[in-house]
This record gives C-alpha cells, sequence and structure tokens, in this order.
C-alpha cells in the first residue's frame, strides 16, 4: 500500500493549491451556507483501481469534517458501474475536491491498468515486468506505487537508488570495463552493478567484468535470445526498448529475468470514473 509520508501529503496540498488557488468562485456565489450531500465515485471503463487513499486524502485535506468511504480494494478490477467510493458531508467541499481527487484516481488507475495488461501478457514466462524513471515530475511515488498495484515491479526509484551504468557513464569512464571496475571499487555494500549493452560484444564485456545485471537495450529477438545465452547465468538479463503489448511476451520468450517499460508510467491513457452528487 501507499505511505501517508510527509511527501505525499505535499503532492495533495500542492494540487489542491493549484486547482482551487483563491477558491472556488462558482460554488462560493452559488452556495453561500453548508448543503448536505452524498455522492458516489463509480467506473465508466473496466480496469485495475489504484489511488483510492489519495482520493480520500484529498476531500479529509479540502474538508476535515467530509466522509470518503472507499468500498473496493486497491488493486481490484472494477467494471463501467463499479461504485468505488462514498462520500457524504458539505456538497460544496465535495465540489472543491472533485476535479484533483478524479485526476489522480482516473491517471494512477490508467497506469495500474497498463500495467496489469502486460503483466498478462508475459504470463508463462519467468519473466519480471517493470517500470523506469520515466515518470511525471513530481509524481513519481505514486504512479511507482500504481505499476505496484497493477501487478508490476519497481525499478530504481532515484538515482541513489541503484548503480545503472549506461552508455554516457560509459563515455565519460572511457570504457564499458573501466566503469564497472570504478562502480565495483567504489559502491556500498549490498548494491548491485546494471551495466547497459547495446549489442553482443558489449554483453561479453559487461559478462567478462563480472557485471550483477545487463540492460540489453533496443535489441531483437534472437539477439536477446544470443545474448541471454551468452551470460550463462553469470548475470541477470533485463530487456528494454521498443516493447508494447504486441511483442512483450515474444521478448519474454528470450528468457529474460526482466523487461522494462517506460510508456507504463509515461503514457499510460487515464482510466475514466465519474463523480455522481445527490442532494441531501
Amino acid at each position: 500500500m501507499i505511505a501517508r509520508s510527509a511527501l505525499l501529503h505535499d503532492i495533495v496540498r500542492r494540487a489542491l493549491k493549484e486547482d482551487l488557488a483563491s477558491g472556488d468562485i462558482t460554488t462560493r456565489l452559488l452556495f453561500p451556507k453548508a448543503v448536505k450531500a452524498k455522492a458516489v465515485i463509480q467506473a465508466k471503463q473496466e480496469g485495475i483501481v489504484a489511488g483510492l487513499p489519495v482520493v480520500k486524502m484529498v476531500f479529509e485535506r479540502v474538508d476535515p469534517k467530509l466522509r470518503c468511504k472507499p468500498i473496493v480494494r486497491e488493486g481490484a478490477r472494477v467494471k463501467p458501474g463499479t461504485i468505488v467510493a462514498h462520500l457524504h458531508g458539505d456538497g460544496r467541499s465535495i465540489l472543491k475536491g472533485e476535479r484533483v481527487a478524479l485526476n489522480f484516481l482516473q491517471h494512477l488507475s490508467g497506469i495500474a491498468t497498463l500495467t496489469a495488461q502486460f503483466v498478462e501478457a508475459v504470463k508463462g514466462t519467468k519473466t519480471k515486468i517493470l517500470d523506469t524513471r520515466k515518470t511525471t515530475p513530481g509524481l513519481r511515488v505514486l504512479e511507482k506505487y500504481a505499476v505496484r498495484m497493477g501487478g508490476g515491479q519497481n525499478h530504481r526509484m532515484n538515482l541513489s537508488d541503484g548503480l545503472l551504468i549506461k552508455d554516457n557513464h560509459i563515455a565519460l569512464a572511457g570504457s564499458l570495463k573501466k566503469a564497472v571496475h570504478l562502480a565495483k571499487k567504489n559502491m556500498p555494500r549490498g548494491f548491485k552493478v546494471e551495466v547497459e549493452a547495446t549489442n553482443l560484444r558489449e554483453v561479453e564485456h559487461a559478462v567478462a567484468s563480472k557485471a550483477d545485471i545487463i540492460l540489453l537495450d533496443n535489441m531483437t529477438v534472437s539477439q536477446l535470445k544470443e545474448a541471454v545465452m551468452r551470460t550463462e547465468n553469470r548475470a541477470l538479463t533485463e530487456a528494454s526498448g521498443g516493447i508494447n503489448l504486441k511483442n512483450v511476451f515474444q521478448i519474454a520468450s528470450a528468457g529474460v529475468d526482466f523487461i522494462s517499460i517506460g510508456a507504463l508510467t509515461h503514457s499510460a491513457p487515464a482510466l475514466d470514473f465519474s463523480l455522481e452528487l445527490l442532494y441531501g
């Protein structure tokens, strides 16, 4: 689940500040006094729900007296018409939080749904689906949470979370072998070294340098199969680049341990939800 951390509270605070600014002028002019109301949030598409704790946090920040009760579990599959949460309290507060709450719910549920589709697509293989750092600035903790709700796994949360030597690191170090040597010499205990390889020669260099994980970047399926064979279980393998729902099973069948997919977070379509408000 997602922790109610200071970072999460700050994300919600900033989102509400962005939308409310100096206040909801329409609601203020129409309803100068409190209006008792109930509301439901319901799905309009089939998919995986993610973000209900954030929805609850949004409404509670708008109005601590407002009650938001999720009625399906996080990570559940919902169908069109499924009610996912009930609200009751001052209708003005519901209106103030509606857009921000739905924005979070739709975005995170979209990520969870797309992730679940990739996870299902590689079913029967050993391959695990990973996300990347290609996330919306400021929303990474939420987007990576949504990936987990969809059955995927998180790659690095940030640059301090793991060693990944890419092409530009190798260029600065002078060679792949030297880059791996420097990393292993200086890295903290418990870390593994991952190295990007774009061809089979680089795979051999990475194996010879005793890299722990080899990122196979934009390789064909035949190249991936050959790369996996050449590692001979001396390193874990991760495929990345050009991966979609049509080719992900074929890539997984090449024998890689992981497939990392930036589209999970940067290109997932929103899952549609609506809030229906009832007077009284």
